[in-house]
């Protein structure tokens, strides 16, 4: 990227990455911080400064600790949320085979961590826990979202 002037550096990133918005060549997730300084030959506070100027005007939004996203695009729910909606499905029932951990990180394109996380999260609610040999096995159904327990 050329280098214009210290003000207006932010804003030629922001509009070339605008512009790889509208021509498609970024669909969902944006390159991270790290990998724009790289592109662009800016500093760290330029590629903040344009994400925020993107940020502003609804573009793009921000999602602690997975990157920036194009507004209005995928499922960014906490992994829990997702995992936890396996148990929502038509015909799951208490005793239940509950999905491997590899499975759940190759359906979510999450980490074993995450995904190890989810699970523990899930067993200190009861809705899972083990079950017969080394697998795990749903405990309890989860409330339906929007509705409350007296």
């Amino acid at each position: 990227m050329p280098q214009g002037s210290p003000r207006g550096t932010y804003l030629e990133v922001s509009e070339s990455l605008r512009e790889k918005l509208r021509n498609g060549k970024i669909t969902e997730a944006l390159p991270s911080q790290a990998a724009l300084v790289s592109e662009y030959g800016v500093s760290r506070s330029t590629i903040e400064r344009a994400l925020a100027a993107l940020r502003a005007e609804g573009v793009i939004e921000s999602v602690q600790g997975a990157g920036w996203f194009v507004a209005g695009t995928g499922d960014r729910r906490p992994l829990v949320e997702k995992v936890t909606d396996l148990l929502r499905a038509d015909g799951v029932r208490v005793g239940d085979r509950f999905p491997t951990e590899k499975e759940l990180c190759e359906r979510f394109g999450a980490s074993r961590t995450a995904v190890r996380s989810a699970i523990a999260l899930m067993e200190g609610q009861g809705l899972i826990g083990k079950g017969a040999a080394r697998g795990r096995e749903v405990r309890a159904l989860p409330v339906e979202r929007g509705t409350q327990t007296a």
